[in-house]
């Protein structure tokens, strides 16, 4: 999903319009918790692709969700989430305020 999303941003990124970043760009060695806390205090679009690995990472669901979802609400960031499953299978959505993008519908 990652993959195809960037795709779909390569354009804006190459006039310069946004820049992103994912975790998966964090180099080995690095304090990864500093470099997810910068990244996510400094960001002005946060895109939540929520999926069962991110609602069943610990980090992901009691550490991300609730600092981007505070910045959401201070007007510090806009949350954007994108729901990476085609069914949500029973579980209760995490952001039960927003309307998920689902899968397909745009990516």
């Amino acid at each position: 999903m990652r993959d195809k999303l960037e795709i779909h941003l390569s354009s804006l990124r190459q006039q310069g319009v946004i820049s992103s970043w994912h975790d998966r760009q964090i180099v080995a060695g690095s304090e990864w918790e500093e470099e997810i806390d910068r990244h996510m205090r400094t960001a002005d679009i946060i895109l939540l692709l929520v999926s069962p690995d991110f609602v069943n990472s610990k980090y992901c669901y009691n550490i991300e969700l609730p600092y981007a979802m505070q910045r959401h609400e201070a007007r510090e960031a806009y949350v954007v989430p994108i729901w990476c499953v085609r069914s949500q299978g029973g579980r209760v959505c995490p952001l039960p305020s927003f309307k998920l993008i689902p899968v397909g519908e745009y990516l």
